[in-house]
């Protein structure tokens, strides 16, 4: 299968999409705010067994989505952790505190949607902050 793109058809094959590496962890941007006239950005992740998780955090202004594709991640949701096995459906309001994190023994991955594009301009300060955040431990 080949990239295609026209007339806002976004068509990639598998791992296809803009890769961002971050340790053990890895984004794949299929579609952003630029493809959706800013409605909403789907991104990929890759989470090696071990991966701690990129840090509690919230999204103001966007409500993300989940499906669990492989694996048995577990999810932050406000206060509690929730493991989430292959299949689980996860849709964290604006404002909400959440995380994600794969200690389990086989790879884990992700499809993400943000209902509100614009995340996707994050991420170069995002691989910074994890690139210092190796280089400490």
């Amino acid at each position: 299968m080949n990239d295609v793109s026209h007339k806002g058809i976004i068509c990639l094959p598998p791992g296809g999409g803009r890769r961002y590496e971050m340790g053990r962890l890895t984004a794949l941007f299929k579609a952003d705010g630029s493809e959706t006239d800013e409605a909403y950005s789907a991104s990929e992740w890759l989470l090696d067994p071990g991966q701690p998780g990129v840090g509690a955090h919230k999204h103001e202004r966007s409500d993300e989505i989940f499906l669990v594709l492989e694996g048995n991640p577990e999810f932050l949701l406000d206060d509690a952790w929730r493991s989430c096995p292959a299949g689980s459906f996860l849709r964290i309001p604006a404002g909400v505190t959440h995380n994600f994190r794969n200690f389990g023994p086989l790879p884990a991955r992700l499809f993400s949607m943000f209902v509100g594009a614009g995340f996707e301009h994050n991420m170069p300060a995002i691989i910074d902050w994890f690139a210092a955040r190796e280089e400490e431990g």
